[in-house]
């Protein structure tokens, strides 16, 4: 009842905004024109086209507009956007979790595949090791929803993140900007670019350093727990020898040096008197090493062959490299403890053709990626005396050839047809070793000795293919407001259980098939109100069938994981985004999502000895698969998300201040699909507060952003492993408290 009346409240705050509106029409004829709203320009069908006209449900943020936000890095876009979770996984400062519509990938082991794509200058980021990225140096930021595989070269089943660097351009220029705030953030960006003489080359780059300590310590080591480390730069070279030939050759480079998060324990540990400490803080005692490099170089080349046609092409490689640490039961035993190392790499090669005239717009696309993932960590258990290590590796030949093309039936009527076909060769070696003795094996730098016992050793190999068409019809009821409807069909490629024991589980050398999802949408958009409102809003239906969900559970000898193809779901909901200029001075931005998401089938195999879902007081016997489905969840999807933000406008000592108030709701939602009272988050609400002062001609800027001002402590994930054989070991890993940064800009 307390969700629903706070996402009431924030309905009729988008309602009344838009009232508001009507009430300032009533302002003097001469100020009208200098009241309406800007239109959006975005590139979500890989050509320039008002927001208004694209069938499909996307949401852009400029760099203007995210840094009213407080944004520094893109979990922003969880407060901004509907219907969407972008955060910081569990135990890491950089990894990313993504989710859209309830269709995602939590588990950030190498060989998953992330549900939603996510697009760096159209450069597929295959990992999300690394993926936090922070918003620098950037033009914008776009948010698809649903399935978008006929537009991009990579599988987005869920839909995809585009971030949009900025073009160097012909003029020389730059800027400074410092930042410090609490916990001692210590931040510096430096970014210019200049032109070479006459030549059409432009050269530039840009370099940031985000120190800050912890919100909390490391009650043994005496570390700090959720401090940040890191250090960004990216170079790039553009060159324009004609009107009809550009070029533009990029090279980004992320170091995460940020000690690694241990987590908060939510229950009392069964072994040993350890208090239950500030949620930031832990009593771990694995250490506090941590280390992640990527790193990337591509090539953009692009060619206007005729008014009509532009050729394109996107090369690059990346590469990544990960150390870190998770101590699972967060006291200084060695109860559960968990040194990792990740390893990737990626070759992609994109052709693009793009067509426009006056009746028909659309691209035509070939793709292709050889990727590399391997790694390896170690479950150290101290109350069974053994190590447990899991490794091995995934290469990935992914070929794909798309289309999306729309044509105008009339002077209002436009329909879309797009297609993919999507051939992914996967080869895969995975082993889960017992070796003897509660300290890290030899794989993680431990002392060389025999196996114990081979649980796992196997080579695997597959090919997975795949046909995902989509279909739009959009209509313009008016030279302001179009209407549209869809059909689109994503897909997921199949693959192999990085932690499966065959001892327990012996199918899972067999791994697990592709997942799909087919969405239904229709939508609303355009201009109310003289333009001074700008809105969109969509409805969707989606039927989500073979979904691939990991599942962990404790047996007598360890951990035994699963991921199955556990089974379909239906997914329902709404989204409204508006913003309304409602003077000259004052503007607001609203956003709401309703998610309604729940499984039709749920099977789950569940291993002998394991307790029984269905009645937990009892053990099984036997293996066996049941169905769960009464009983389980969609894990980090929310049935409610909302946002409201006022920017006022005025002048000060002969410059300009923005200042921008925030709101923004997330209902309860849970960790995993299983409910975990202890675990899972209950609804809140984040208050932020952002004031910009810009000085004539624009040289200096200043600015005060207020973080999470009234302190809400919120979990982002967690980990649950509550069994006396590792210390009843429930943790949970919580978003930033209250925060208050200045920055002071140069430009030059």
């Amino acid at each position: 009842m307390t969700s629903m009346w706070k996402a009431a409240l924030l309905a009729g705050a988008a309602w009344s905004a838009i009232a508001g509106v009507a009430v300032a029409q009533e302002a003097p004829a001469g100020e009208d024109a200098a009241v309406g709203v800007e239109q959006v320009i975005v590139t979500a069908r890989r050509r320039e086209e008002n927001l208004k006209d694209v069938p499909v449900a996307v949401s852009a943020f400029s760099a203007d507009r995210l840094e009213r936000a407080g944004g520094t890095d893109i979990t922003v876009l969880q407060q901004t956007t509907p219907n969407i979770t972008v955060q910081t996984a569990r135990g890491s400062n950089s990894t990313l979790i993504s989710y859209i519509r309830g269709v995602g990938q939590q588990d950030p082991l190498w060989g998953y595949e992330p549900g939603v794509g996510l697009y760096v200058d159209d450069v597929y980021i295959y990992r999300p090791q690394g993926a936090v990225l922070d918003i620098f140096d950037i033009d914008r930021i776009e948010v698809l929803r649903g399935p978008q595989g006929t537009l991009y070269g990579r599988n987005t089943i869920g839909g995809a993140i585009k971030y949009v660097t900025k073009k160097l351009g012909d003029e020389a220029g730059g800027k400074v900007r410092g930042t410090y705030g609490s916990y001692n953030q210590t931040d510096l960006l430096v970014s210019a670019q200049t032109p070479i003489a006459d030549t059409g080359l432009s050269i530039g780059g840009a370099y940031a350093l985000y120190k800050r300590d912890g919100y909390g310590k490391n009650l043994t080591t005496g570390a700090e727990q959720y401090d940040k480390d890191v250090e960004a730069y990216r170079l790039s070279a553009e060159w324009k020898p004609t009107q009809d030939l550009f070029f533009r050759l990029a090279y980004d480079r992320v170091e995460d040096d940020s000690n690694p998060r241990h987590g908060h324990r939510e229950t009392l540990p069964t072994v040993g008197n350890y208090p239950i400490l500030g949620v930031y803080d832990t009593q771990a005692g694995l250490g506090d090493k941590n280390h992640v490099v990527t790193k990337g170089l591509s090539l953009t080349g692009e060619w206007n062959v005729t008014d009509a046609v532009t050729l394109k092409s996107i090369t690059a490689h990346r590469k990544g490299h990960t150390q870190t640490l998770i101590d699972f039961d967060g006291t200084p035993l060695p109860t559960l403890d968990v040194p990792a190392t990740y390893d990737d790499g990626s070759f992609s090669q994109e052709l693009q053709a793009v067509y426009a005239d006056d009746n028909v717009q659309g691209v035509f696309g070939l793709y292709y990626m050889n990727s590399q993932a391997s790694g390896e960590f170690d479950t150290i258990a101290g109350n069974l005396g053994v190590s447990i290590a899991d490794g091995g590796k995934v290469n990935t030949q992914s070929f794909a050839a798309f289309f999306d093309f729309s044509a105008n039936l009339t002077d209002r009527l436009k329909v879309s047809l797009g297609a993919r076909a999507t051939r992914d060769s996967k080869r895969a070696n995975v082993f889960r070793f017992f070796y003897l003795g509660a300290t890290p094996s030899p794989y993680q730098g431990g002392a060389q000795r025999p196996i114990l016992q081979v649980r796992t050793n196997y080579n695997a190999e597959k090919t997975f293919s795949q046909f995902t068409p989509r279909i739009s019809a959009s209509y313009e009821l008016s030279d302001d407001l179009t209407t549209y409807a869809s059909f689109s069909k994503g897909y997921k490629s199949g693959g192999w259980d990085m932690r499966g024991d065959a001892f327990i589980t012996p199918q899972t050398v067999n791994g697990y098939k592709p997942e799909v999802v087919k969405t239904y949408e229709a939508g609303l958009k355009g201009f109310a109100l003289d333009r001074r409102v700008s809105f969109s809003s969509a409805i969707f239906l989606s039927k989500y069938t073979d979904q691939q969900v990991t599942t962990q559970v404790v047996v007598p000898s360890g951990i035994a994981s699963s991921v199955d193809n556990a089974g379909s779901s239906t997914l329902y909901g709404a989204e409204f985004e508006a913003n309304a200029k409602l003077s000259q001075s004052l503007s607001a931005n609203v956003a709401l999502g309703y998610i309604h998401a729940k499984y039709d089938t749920f099977t789950r195999f569940v291993p002998a000895g394991a307790p029984n879902p269905l009645n937990p007081s009892t053990t099984l016997a036997t293996g066996q698969v049941i169905n769960v489905a009464d009983l389980y969840g969609f894990q980090n999807t929310p049935e409610w998300t909302g946002n409201v933000s006022l920017t006022w406008r005025g002048e000060l000592a002969g410059g300009g201040l923005a200042i921008t108030p925030m709101v923004s709701y997330r209902d309860s939602y849970q960790q995993f699909e299983q409910p975990l009272p202890a675990l899972d988050q209950k609804a809140f609400t984040l208050v932020d507060l952002t004031a910009i002062w810009t000085a004539p001609g624009g040289k200096y800027k200043l600015a005060l952003t207020g973080k999470n001002l009234t302190n809400e402590k919120y979990r982002t994930g967690g980990y649950n492993f509550g069994a006396p054989t590792y210390n009843n070991s429930v943790i949970g890993f919580y978003g930033p408290p209250r925060t208050v940064a200045a920055s002071v800009e140069l430009a030059f």
